[in-house]
């Protein structure tokens, strides 16, 4: 007896289907599915609003209902990117680590131009290997995120087991003292504001 195209293509996709319907993976871990939040992320929300009005530069009426619509619809919308409720447990330390990078900031960018606008072979280039303690994604997105944000620093690539950060730093004196200034200056932190 001769199979037509037709009940091959229809045996073929049951086949298929089956096998990455029944696998072990997605059978051992069924994924709930996810109810969608009127407000996901309240704070990411109120930051929206304060954002828009500040670009705006304006406090009438049309623009803060257009702000306030915008930071309800854009987290609504983008909740399904968040892979899971970010907690912050310690928000001071948070506030605390925000003026410490604006602090870095500032100061690296006057070092930045120091070293610009002085003699190129004094600078000594290097890209060092920053370990991680950590394995929380978001944690680790800041941590590379700060890192890229300071002057003369620059995140470059993560290991794909997630336990080492590849910085390059325009300038490094002692690679030891530079890792270590990265891991209390940033990721201890990090980890303290997010209980990782």
């Amino acid at each position: 007896m001769k199979e037509t195209n037709e009940e091959k293509n229809a045996a073929g996709s049951g086949e298929l289907k089956n096998r990455f319907t029944n696998n072990s993976l997605t059978s051992a871990h069924p994924s709930p599915p996810k109810r969608r939040r009127w407000l996901p992320h309240p704070l990411f929300s109120l930051g929206l609003v304060a954002v828009w009005m500040l670009l705006n530069n304006t406090l009438s009426a049309g623009h803060l209902v257009l702000g306030v619509c915008l930071a309800w619809v854009i987290p609504w919308l983008a909740q399904g990117f968040w892979p899971e409720p970010l907690l912050v447990r310690k928000p001071l330390v948070l506030i605390r680590f925000a003026f410490v990078v604006l602090w870095d900031v500032i100061i690296a960018n006057l070092l930045l131009v120091v070293r610009i606008l002085g003699p190129s072979h004094k600078l000594q280039p290097a890209f060092i290997r920053v370990p991680l303690d950590t394995d929380h994604e978001f944690a680790i997105a800041m941590l590379a995120s700060t890192i890229s944000l300071t002057p003369g620093t620059v995140s470059a690539d993560l290991s794909l087991d997630g336990r080492y950060l590849l910085v390059h730093c325009l300038h490094v004196s002692d690679i030891e003292e530079e890792i270590q200034l990265i891991k209390t200056r940033y990721e201890a932190p990090l980890k303290e504001i997010f209980n990782c």
